[in-house]
């Protein structure tokens, strides 16, 4: 079985398992390259590289449609929040984001930026209202009001508590779209001197497949170097979800991260 496209949630949108990250430079060839194989979620957030931002650019003169643009925001104060997205807007050279992403540590947007969002969705500037936290309690508190469709989520084998915390708490019919960020949990899952003497290593591709093979999970976001990085990312749509010892291996792995903290 491969990661086949799915529907993101209540967007409606058809998204590629997979998203991308301008956060390390990924260049322009390899965001079509991306795109070619079905990548179709580009997270423009904290660390915007001018090589992705040419290579949406590229892919939006004709496929503007098919792709899936979001765009975050740290600001809490509301009279900024229009700037910075008309800023981004302009870099990319398109007219609206598909998702305007707040990011908070623990705390929900306050009312005047929301007000602002949602002034901004309805100028046709954005599309969606998504939310990136560190907090999981309040994803479950804030899909009651649903105002945000995308929530953007830490998870990976070592940092489990979504599965307790926040997954149950969705719904499966009419939810909002759940999408991975931290896959590989800032690298530490891919080197040898987190990982037990007696446990393989696991690749980058390993801790996407974990990610994407959780039912409530819709896109694990991807954060290549370079085109070589890129392609190898790609293999996990091909490879599949993991069967139950590869993913009793990542646990252990990740269980030992865990407690060396």
């Amino acid at each position: 079985m491969s990661f086949e496209p799915t529907i993101l949630g209540r967007t409606g949108l058809i998204a590629g398992r997979l998203g991308l990250s301008a956060a390390y430079g990924v260049p322009a060839r390899a965001v079509e390259e991306a795109f070619d194989h079905g990548v179709n979620y580009f997270y423009w957030g904290a660390l915007r590289r001018g090589m992705m931002a040419e290579g949406i650019r590229r892919l939006a003169k004709k496929n503007r449609e098919r792709m899936i643009v979001v765009v975050q925001n740290y600001w809490p104060w509301a009279k900024l929040i229009p700037k910075s997205l008309t800023r981004a807007l302009k870099e990319l050279k398109i007219d609206y984001a598909n998702v305007l992403l707040f990011s908070t540590f623990r705390k929900k947007p306050n009312h005047k930026a929301l007000d602002v969002a949602l002034q901004l969705k309805e100028k046709g500037l954005i599309r969606h209202l998504g939310l990136a936290c560190h907090h999981r309690p309040l994803f479950a508190e804030l899909e009651q009001k649903k105002i945000f469709d995308v929530f953007h989520i830490r998870y990976n084998a070592v940092h489990r508590g979504a599965e307790k915390d926040v997954f149950p708490f969705l719904p499966e019919k009419d939810g909002p779209a759940v999408v991975i960020f931290t896959a590989t949990c800032h690298t530490k899952l891919l080197r040898r001197s987190y990982v037990p003497i007696n446990e393989k290593i696991p690749r980058a591709t390993d801790c996407y497949r974990f990610v994407l093979s959780h039912p409530s999970v819709h896109v694990c976001i991807t954060a290549p170097q370079n085109l070589k990085q890129t392609l190898e990312n790609l293999e996990t749509l091909q490879m599949g979800p993991m069967t139950k010892d590869e993913h009793a291996w990542m646990k252990r792995v990740g269980d030992h991260i865990y407690g060396r903290r």
